[in-house]
């Protein structure tokens, strides 16, 4: 296996390709650490970018110790949504952390620009960040480095601190500046690319948290795809497209129900069930008129329909009216409904990064 000098985390953002570029611009070898969950990653974007910025990346999926660590309460709290960037970055840099020995890797490198974010880049959150992960001595800031105190990397030579940068704030110029200077020439647009920070994504997440216990990373790769419906504990994830469909047929795992009309083009829709939700015969037949009111087909037909039910390696076929008012009380989620139940999971609001 091939060693490197340093790790450095690459979300595919401007400021870790410029952070990554400035420390492998010194001679020193660095391998991107690319991370992924179901609420962020890009992993079919990697080959493009080790043939755009000449750089060695690998995808490293911390899927469900993210899940994890928002079960236990982030330390630092969430934003306006369910993101809790503080812990997130405190999580991703321990992870980093326990692969230096694999790697041969003596230090740590990140993009983050001293006042740039107000909840994780002031540097009150940049020292937590630091000291929580327990890489004080092992991290480097390249961007900011001549804001911040000097690093063992330096002081011992490894690193050429005049050859670092002192930038600050919000601005993107100096980064842009340095981008050219560099001949990068794949600009990436700015913006988090966090599931969590968008309000249309993190209500989805909302009741996963509330009802399933103990979720895994697969329930919230489900929660991403389609319409959501939701009555409690009940759950019904359905498609709005042919993609969605064949998204949704992917995430199928043991116990979950599959309902497709059996005679009608239709959306797939999977019953996954969490907490006490009870799926008898009238609360399947429920959900199986809710998935047939979107299949136009069978509206239009104006009388009832078959929909094939299907959990493990049984199947049945249960005939009913398309009805787009669940009986049951499943509905669309909206976020002023769930904003409520965030709060009570997660704690009040804490200043936003974006």
């Amino acid at each position: 296996m091939q060693t490197y000098d340093a790790l450095a985390m690459f979300s595919g953002g401007l400021d870790s390709i410029l952070a990554a570029k400035t420390v492998a611009a010194q001679g020193l070898r660095v391998l991107g650490l690319h991370f992924i969950s179901p609420f962020f990653g890009h992993p079919g974007r990697l080959e493009r970018w080790r043939e755009a910025y000449g750089m060695d990346i690998e995808a490293v999926d911390i899927g469900q110790e993210y899940v994890d660590m928002m079960l236990a309460r982030p330390k630092h709290g969430v934003g306006k949504g369910l993101n809790p960037c503080v812990d997130c970055k405190v999580l991703m840099l321990r992870y980093c952390r326990e692969l230096m020995p694999v790697h041969g890797a003596k230090f740590l490198v990140t993009g983050e620009v001293k006042g740039q974010r107000p909840m994780s880049q002031q540097a009150h959150s940049l020292n937590a960040i630091r000291n929580d992960a327990a890489v004080r001595d092992l991290l480097l800031r390249p961007l900011s480095a001549k804001h911040l105190e000097i690093t063992p990397m330096e002081e011992s030579g490894m690193v050429d601190r005049t050859r670092l940068h002192a930038f600050h704030g919000r601005g993107r110029r100096q980064q842009m500046v340095l981008a050219r200077e560099m001949g990068i020439t794949l600009i990436p647009q700015p913006g988090g690319g966090c599931k969590l920070t968008e309000l249309d994504s993190a209500k989805r997440y909302v009741p996963i948290f509330q009802y399933a216990g103990c979720p895994q990373a697969e329930d919230f790769h489900l929660a991403n795809v389609g319409r959501q419906f939701w009555r409690g504990p009940y759950w019904l994830a359905m498609g709005k497209s042919q993609a969605d469909n064949a998204a949704i047929a992917a995430q199928v795992r043991p116990g979950d129900f599959t309902l497709d009309l059996a005679d009608f083009t239709s959306p797939l829709a999977v019953i996954r069930t969490v907490g006490d939700a009870a799926w008898d015969q009238a609360a399947l037949a429920d959900a199986a008129a809710l998935v047939a009111s979107y299949s136009p087909k069978a509206v239009a037909s104006g009388g009832p329909v078959a929909v094939k039910i299907i959990q493990g390696g049984e199947e049945w076929t249960v005939t009913v009216t398309p009805q787009r008012v669940s009986r049951l009380g499943l509905a669309e989620l909206q976020w002023e409904d769930m904003a409520a139940m965030k709060r009570e999971l997660f704690g009040q609001d804490v200043e936003d990064d974006f």
